[in-house]
């Protein structure tokens, strides 16, 4: 199960050490100094969970916490959070699960630890979407496999082409434009132009639809973006 992280923490050899354990099990990841950059970041690019250093400048992680779980959107307030930190005393652990954290990890991190909450935090936010096998007409959507099937035959999709239809699948019938298309898939990834997502739903189509002319599935509404057909 991939997912967008968001890592604060004011050592930037600590965030990059972190960053290349959590791109390894494949996630986006982003990292910022400090809690007033990981407050700006999360309204911005609503990550699915922060990596959130307990000691900062300007704001520190409890402050980020607090900050985060008073907020009025869901998305924010709901966001799945591990607290990271030198202090390993039970009190400090208790603080911090009482703030709002979902989990908290002490300093030194373990990768394999590290990895492994984190799996755990995204199977418990998200849970009920990792189960979900997504059916339009004759298209299988298996999330949790990172499978699709067309009538059954199996089609091997990058994970790209593989994050957009699953988008789009989930909500048949509502137009998706390009821009919410790359923020809701392509993540953090900020060079990626609008014209990225055309070349990937051309390849798309190329290997889910009959005749990829005339989609069934991934259809183009002109002007607006692109949608699931409703069947």
């Amino acid at each position: 199960m991939t997912a967008r992280i968001l890592v604060a923490d004011d050592d930037p050899k600590h965030a990059q050490l972190i960053r290349l354990y959590l791109e390894r099990e494949g996630h986006q990841v982003l990292t910022v100094g400090d809690g007033r950059a990981a407050l700006e970041h999360a309204r911005a690019r609503r990550p699915d969970l922060l990596v959130l250093d307990w000691m900062m400048p300007e704001v520190d992680g409890l402050d980020v916490c607090r900050i985060l779980r008073a907020d009025p959107d869901p998305a924010l307030a709901d966001v799945a959070i591990l607290l990271v930190t030198a202090r390993s005393g039970e009190n400090d652990m208790l603080l911090g699960l009482d703030i709002g954290a979902d989990d908290y990890l002490s300093k030194p991190v373990s990768p394999r630890e590290l990895t492994a909450r984190i799996r755990a935090l995204l199977r418990r936010t998200r849970g009920a979407e990792a189960t979900e096998v997504l059916r339009v007409g004759e298209l299988e959507v298996d999330t949790p496999r990172f499978e699709v099937r067309v009538a059954g035959a199996p089609v091997r999709l990058t994970a790209k082409e593989f994050g957009i239809l699953e988008l789009l699948a989930r909500e048949p019938g509502r137009v998706f434009t390009r821009g919410q298309i790359l923020d809701k898939t392509f993540g953090f990834e900020n060079e990626v132009s609008e014209r990225t997502v055309d070349a990937h739903v051309v390849n798309l189509r190329r290997k889910i639809e009959v005749n990829p002319a005339e989609p069934r599935y991934v259809q183009t509404v002109y002007g607006r973006g692109y949608r699931m057909a409703e069947q």
